[in-house]
């Protein structure tokens, strides 16, 4: 095969400068996107680089490809290609000086099948060498040592075209315990997120036999999430507009259908599909999950971007909070903790822990807690209305905005207007003075 084999990466990249990435890096997901099923074999010479490419391996957006690490360098990549079909990308560790390194990729490349991208881990940061590689189609060139997130990030960059919309945000809320108000914290952080942001927004209700997404928004849709889940190979951009119910300008809604003369069997691999679907149409895509244990559930928690955990301050909630936050970071190790909600603080006549020692005892602390206001969110709730929609000036309605916002990884622009002095007309003068000294 020709050298041109591997997929030619952008000549624009060569003019940066190579510096090493801490591998302590704080997690980015507005820049780390799902890499799709492709195959990756990667080649390795130190052990300490291979362990940090398991551990890649392992990161939720990576859950789609098949990765595989080996031992032994360019000289085993190339030894193995010989006689073996290429994957459609490679990595490959190497430690050689510029000419032998040059030397044993060209033998690679002799080897490679057209469309096979190349990723190089060096110790050199040298530019000339950056611009010989990209030359030869290296699709990047890293600087060991590396860390897990900047790998993923630059595989993430190889598979996501820049130039196109990226890919959306999953969001999901649980509760840690029925009836938390994980839904009604769902629906609001939502809504506050379309209109903060002015962005599209789609709220996928998964509670299929009991969700409340079609009332919350006094709603009452005759298709949605059940026939997309039903079929979902049949779902493309056409179908999910006729299944996707307007709520407002920017926020959609995947309603439940809420009837319980039919039985609901959702697949993990459904889930994905549907919200691979949604995703690649809007910008964020809130998922309001069931109170339950399922494979599909527990997918949906360990791909999403983002996670929400609403509970109420009892001793239940935090036993059940404790053990999904703990699976969660054993689980997402490259993605910052899930975020907490505790929810109806200081119910009256009901003894509860406070909010203090309950987050202390998580070791999270909450992004909100809302104080219990039966009046307020009981009439936004028949109203079929938003809190800020019903009420703006309720506490509530501001933190719903900001949970959006963090999630968004935004932050509001408020006007810090200074009060006038009773000096300012005098203040040029002043500073005329001020200088004359």
């Amino acid at each position: 095969m020709s050298k041109q084999a591997f997929s030619l990466a952008e000549d624009s990249r060569a003019g940066r400068e190579l510096m090493p990435v801490e591998a302590e890096e704080p997690p980015r997901p507005d820049k780390a996107r799902p890499i799709p099923r492709i195959s990756i074999q990667a080649f390795c010479e130190d052990a300490a680089t291979a362990e940090v490419l398991q551990a890649a391996s392992a990161d939720r957006r990576l859950a789609k490809s098949h990765f595989s690490v080996h031992m032994g360098g360019a000289p085993a990549a190339v030894a193995h290609y010989q006689e073996s079909p290429t994957p459609n990308l490679i990595i490959v560790e190497t430690s050689l000086p510029r000419a032998q390194m040059l030397g044993e990729l060209d033998r690679l490349a002799d080897s490679c099948d057209a469309g096979t991208k190349v990723v190089v881990i060096g110790r050199t940061n040298d530019v000339v060498l950056y611009r010989e590689l990209l030359k030869r189609g290296v699709s990047e060139y890293l600087i060991a040592p590396i860390g897990p997130l900047q790998l993923i990030e630059s595989l993430s960059n190889l598979y996501n075209n820049p130039d196109t919309d990226p890919v959306g945000n999953v969001v999901a809320f649980i509760g840690a315990k029925g009836g938390v108000g994980s839904s009604t914290v769902c629906h609001n952080t939502a809504w506050s997120m379309s209109e903060a942001l002015m962005t599209n927004v789609v709220v996928a209700d998964l509670d299929l036999a009991f969700g409340t997404t079609g009332l919350d928004f006094n709603q009452d849709p005759i298709q949605g999430i059940a026939e997309a889940l039903q079929s979902p190979e049949r779902l493309d951009e056409v179908l999910l507009d006729r299944l996707l119910t307007k709520c407002s300008e920017r926020l959609s809604i995947f309603a439940a259908p809420v009837v319980l003369d039919r039985d609901y069997e959702i697949s993990a691999d459904s889930c994905d599909i549907v919200l691979d679907i949604v995703r690649q149409n809007v910008p964020f895509v809130a998922v309001d999950l069931p109170h339950s244990w399922t494979p599909w559930v527990k997918r949906i928690l360990l791909q999403a971007d983002e996670i929400v955990i609403t509970a109420v301050p009892d001793l239940a909630n935090l036993r059940n909070a404790k053990n999904l936050i703990d699976l969660l970071k054993l689980s997402r190790v490259n993605d910052g903790p899930p975020r907490l909600v505790i929810n109806m603080v200081k119910t009256p006549k009901r003894p509860e822990i406070s909010a203090k020692e309950f987050s202390a005892a998580l070791d999270i602390e909450p992004s909100m807690v809302i104080e219990f206001d039966s009046e307020t969110f009981g009439l936004a709730s028949n109203n079929g209305q938003m809190i800020e929609e019903f009420s703006g000036k309720a506490k509530a309605a501001q933190q719903f905005r900001e949970l959006g916002l963090a999630l968004a990884n935004r932050r509001e622009q408020k006007d810090d207007k200074k009060k006038s002095s009773p000096l300012a007309p005098l203040a040029p003068l002043l500073e005329k003075l001020k200088l004359k000294r």
